[in-house]
């Protein structure tokens, strides 16, 4: 039986991609716009969100986000990928949980890259989108060479007559929170701590595919699933939770290269716990609530087993003390 019951409704997205070649249709315009690439969509992000909500209801108008798939640094440096705290249709659920359920996307090349900050903000922000109004974090950039700057931001909204909103760096605990916070709190495996920033558990979303069958031989079948080439979470053992078919199921994972049996490309294995069926082909979303332990190479499969149990009664522990619906 699954451990975790449904989750209620969440407000649908709306991603409108942009064609500069193209007119914005006018229902589409006059938003409040939120800036940024909101990567992970983490409490920072949420405090943006918040701010244009607000701002757009002083204003009469609407909240929306605007961002850039896919992330600037894939297109000036694809050889050093920036780890992705989240996959673009994963980004727009969340932002729309934040209360952006609009988000406008600009596919972001060189020619996007090359435009001056100016005209940024006059022609597309303002011009073409209508922007109400503009909230940004303190430190966006933006335009050719990233010229553009909040306070640039702010002199153009003066000129035109709209209000824009600087939000100063959010602090968590004490600590700034940053996307690069984040990364780095996974690439350590520290998946709580990352929790904390995020203010969620850390999710991946993939579609399960067929495996080599060895879990099942070991009394622990899993679900495999590759993540992205660009992920660096931490090789080793976590307590997680799946969501199946719209329920949260408890379950213990291992992301790796397996180096007791084939030393081979990184792999998200996951077994859930007391649950039968047949996921093949099915996108599901794994999300990390805490870390047991580094991948291991065992001598014997007896030795492998033991540790596998060991593993799945910890992660049974933590999962029963951890609250049972995801933020």
């Amino acid at each position: 039986m699954p451990s975790q019951a449904d989750e209620p409704p969440r407000p649908e997205p709306t991603a409108v991609v942009l064609d500069l070649d193209k007119p914005v249709p006018e229902a589409l315009r006059g938003a409040v716009l939120a800036l940024g690439n909101f990567d992970g969509v983490h409490r920072g992000h949420a405090e943006l969100a918040h701010r244009a909500a607000s701002l757009a209801g002083e204003l009469g108008s609407r909240p929306a986000a605007f961002t850039f798939e896919p992330h600037p640094r894939s297109v000036f440096r694809p050889d050093e990928p920036v780890f992705r705290l989240t996959a673009p249709q994963l980004k727009l659920e969340l932002l729309a949980e934040a209360g952006l359920p609009q988000v406008f996307v600009l596919p972001f090349d060189r020619d996007i890259a090359a435009i001056p900050a100016e005209r940024f903000v006059d022609d597309l922000l303002i011009g073409r989108l209508g922007a109400t109004g503009l909230v940004c974090g303190y430190d966006f950039h933006f335009g050719k060479g990233r010229t553009g700057s909040p306070e640039m931001l702010q002199a153009h909204g003066l000129a035109a007559g709209i209000p824009v909103a600087v939000v100063p760096p959010f602090s968590w605990k004490g600590e700034p929170v940053s996307s690069t916070l984040i990364r780095t709190a996974l690439e350590t495996g520290d998946v709580a701590r990352a929790a904390e920033f995020l203010g969620r558990p850390w999710l991946v979303r993939g579609l399960i595919a067929h495996g080599d069958k060895r879990g099942r031989e070991l009394g622990y079948p899993t679900a495999n699933m590759q993540l992205a080439r660009d992920c660096r979470l931490r090789h080793g053992i976590y307590a997680v939770r799946m969501k199946i078919d719209g329920i949260w199921h408890d379950g213990v994972a291992s992301f790796g290269r397996r180096p007791t049996f084939d030393d081979g490309a990184p792999r998200l294995e996951t077994f859930v716990f007391d649950f039968s069926g047949d996921l093949y082909g099915q996108r599901v979303d794994v999300a990390f609530v805490d870390w047991l332990r580094g991948e291991e190479k065992f001598d014997t499969l007896e030795a492998l087993i033991a540790q596998m149990d060991a593993d799945s009664a910890r992660a049974r522990d933590i999962l029963a003390k951890t609250p049972a619906f995801l933020p």
